[in-house]
């Protein structure tokens, strides 16, 4: 966590730094707003702004938003009315904090921006593979391209990764590519020289050059114009770039991951992604399930969630009933963890009493679930008593050992083999699956994972 303080250093402000130092953050501090902008546009970088409320915060906002440098920034002051912080809040702050400092409150804040960023959450057995691979790859310099649905979480995996990585203590820098107008991106990743073109009232340090000795991440990189893509490539094989309107190569070292919602080898074949990028880019391929292939992720996903928002919005701890937990486990998710993340906000709002009961649960997207679920989808919502007849409505004329087959079959497949796993999902004992399990092998079919195989527990 990199914590910029703007202000006067001496007295309570300078308190808060030390209890921010204290806390594990890299606090760097500077006296006036300009000061603070010329570090920012020369890489000097910060998850957080701290800034002296009677600073024109509203300036500072403004100059930020202007010249597309986001960083939340937090007003802070001694003895400030109602009216001073409102003012702060409406020029853009995200929160005020009161001074002399509270080490609790700071914490707090400090502890809100790093979960935001950073929170990886990943219980089931289709995760498993990807976090081994992580362990693996993740102290090299390699190149890493993340794939896998919007909302899956990619750039978490991203941060994930990072701090697996030898250059943990480095920046970690973020672009969103698909953000940023095309005119305006190249600035933005390779940095300009002032008056390289029309609003470049001072020289610039990209991305790049901001993430030098740590990590690159180019988030929906296949949203990037395919002229821009050239220059890319250069700076991933040279490993250096050029500032626009510069003279001078400048040497980088970084280490780079991209995240992509689409399939990038189409792209390949359309024209519209470079071929040999795509090869630098995908040296180590991750691919992020979707949530509804996650299913033993989706409740302590959603009990985070319950107790984030509990927590931002001053409320008891809300737990989840067996029904909305039911409710929860049944729904597609075609929104991924962003859409379960949304619906547990709501459901704390929406909660009568400190328990989340399926009426507060009100799941969006309904009309975009599948006709027919995957028998893994089917197996969740039967062991729950949930099954809808939507789900049933294909089994008509089948025995209900068949059934009953395919749908033990499937779910272990899901499951990646885990017996114990498939399980829990299916509501019957490992026991009874060891035994169905045989009396499938005796029968000659196959049976993920070997016939007598017993996979550990993730």
């Amino acid at each position: 966590m990199r914590l910029l303080i703007v202000g006067q250093l001496s007295g309570p402000l300078g308190t808060a730094g030390r209890i921010a130092t204290q806390r594990g953050a890299k606090v760097a501090h500077i006296d006036g707003i300009e000061g603070a902008l010329s570090a920012l546009r020369n890489g000097q970088g910060a998850d957080l702004v701290m800034c002296d409320v009677s600073l024109d915060i509203a300036k500072f906002i403004d100059s930020l938003k202007s010249e597309r440098i986001n960083i939340p920034v937090i007003a802070c002051g001694i003895g400030a009315d109602a009216g001073t912080a409102v003012r702060a809040i409406r020029a853009g702050a995200k929160e005020y904090v009161p001074l002399p400092p509270d080490a609790d409150l700071i914490a707090a804040v400090l502890q809100a921006v790093a979960e935001e960023d950073s929170t990886f959450i990943a219980k089931d057995a289709s995760m498993k593979p990807l976090l081994q691979m992580v362990d693996r790859v993740g102290a090299s310099d390699a190149s890493i391209l993340i794939t896998g649905e919007s909302g899956t979480g990619k750039e978490v995996m991203a941060r994930y990764i990072h701090r697996k990585s030898r250059r943990a203590a480095g920046n970690f820098v973020s672009v969103n590519c698909a953000a940023i107008p095309d005119n305006l991106l190249e600035s933005e990743l390779f940095g300009h020289e002032k008056g390289a073109f029309t609003g470049a009232v001072a020289r610039r340090i990209g991305k790049f050059e901001e993430a030098n000795g740590g990590s690159l991440l180019l988030d929906e990189i296949s949203e990037m114009d395919i002229r821009l893509q050239a220059k890319l490539l250069r700076a991933i094989q040279e490993r250096e770039i050029d500032r626009v309107g510069g003279t001078q190569p400048i040497k980088i070292d970084i280490r780079l991951i991209a995240t992509s919602n689409r399939d990038l080898e189409e792209e390949v074949k359309a024209k519209r992604f470079r071929e040999d990028l795509y090869f630098r880019l995908n040296v180590v391929n991750l691919h992020l399930p979707p949530l509804r292939e996650r299913i033993a992720d989706i409740v302590p996903l959603a009990e985070y969630f319950a107790g984030k928002y509990a927590k931002a919005n001053g409320l008891n701890d809300r737990a989840l009933s067996a029904a909305a937990t039911a409710s929860l486990q049944a729904h597609h998710w075609r929104g991924n963890v962003r859409e379960l993340e949304n619906t547990m906000h709501r459901a704390v709002l929406l909660a009568q009493s400190n328990q989340i009961e399926p009426e507060a649960i009100m799941l969006s997207g309904q009309s975009f679930a599948p006709a027919q679920p995957s028998a893994a989808e089917v197996a969740a919502q039967i062991a729950l008593g949930r099954a809808p007849a939507a789900a049933t409505g294909g089994l008509v004329g089948r025995t209900v050992a068949d059934v009953e087959r395919d749908l033990i079959i499937d779910t272990l497949s899901h499951c990646l083999g885990n017996r114990t796993h498939a399980a829990n999902i299916l509501g019957i004992s490992i026991r009874t699956l060891r035994n169905k399990l045989k009396q499938y092998s005796d029968e000659g079919l196959p049976v993920p994972g070997g016939a007598g195989e017993e996979r550990a527990v993730s």
